[in-house]
């Protein structure tokens, strides 16, 4: 309910400052600067004004550091996401193919003009109903008696090995123990949220070399923290 008002509140705010160019101002300016991230604000729980910022909802430190990896290996990178929105687009930007899954069925019908671009290809997978423990459960309320089976195994349908994998949807630890085995040796996973507790033994078991970059994000009031986890050949 809180989160909700806030959101609202916020929507509300943005309306006289986009009318008066402030608004825009702020969400073009260069994103290592106090001005973008105020700006950026006003675009929470708005994937589709993240999308022409050009963000994906990661820490800023995570997102600089994937753009320098990708543009390391010149765009030819396949990615594999969990979770779409301003991510998707903000990958297809610089990445040779995305694949990306989302679980939410109204959320994917309301982005679908948005990641209808080239080199995306998305799929909707939703939950089912757990029978008994689900194998594939999720912390997140509301899902409580849900199996994301499906959709977690989905990685394994098609153009794996990858060399780039974000999780930043439902089910992340098992999302995590699934596409390690579908990334190729050198490749990357970006793990968003990767501070909450729930996570922690997921993390520790990838046997990967993990960089957690804590700080602030586009769209979020407070300090958050993304993880990635680079798949060394010792680690594979």
């Amino acid at each position: 309910m809180l989160k909700r008002a806030y959101v609202a509140a916020v929507h509300g705010v943005a309306r006289p400052l986009r009318a008066s160019g402030a608004l825009d101002r702020w969400q073009q300016a260069p994103h290592d600067t106090f001005r973008f991230w105020l700006g950026s604000q006003f675009a929470i729980h708005d994937a589709a004004a993240l999308a022409r910022m050009d963000v994906p909802w990661w820490t800023f430190p995570a997102i600089d550091a994937v753009e320098r990896w990708m543009a390391a290996r010149n765009g030819d990178v396949r990615v594999f996401e969990y979770g779409s929105g301003a991510s998707t687009v903000w990958l297809a930007r610089r990445a040779a193919r995305v694949v990306s899954v989302e679980h939410d069925a109204s959320f994917a019908k309301i982005a679908a003009p948005m990641l209808a671009v080239p080199k995306v290809e998305m799929r909707l997978i939703e939950p089912v109903p757990a029978d008994g423990a689900a194998r594939a459960p999720s912390g997140r309320r509301g899902y409580e008696q849900s199996d994301f089976s499906a959709y977690v195994d989905s990685i394994a349908d098609g153009a794996a090995p990858y060399d780039l994998v974000v999780i930043d949807g439902r089910a992340r630890a098992a999302c995590l123990e699934r596409a390690w085995d579908c990334l190729g040796a050198g490749g990357l996973v970006v793990f968003d949220n990767s501070n909450r507790q729930r996570y922690q033994a997921a993390l520790g078991r990838t046997g990967g070399r993990l960089t957690r970059y804590r700080g602030w994000a586009p769209a979020l009031p407070y300090p958050s923290e993304t993880t990635l986890i680079e798949k060394t050949r010792a680690a594979g």
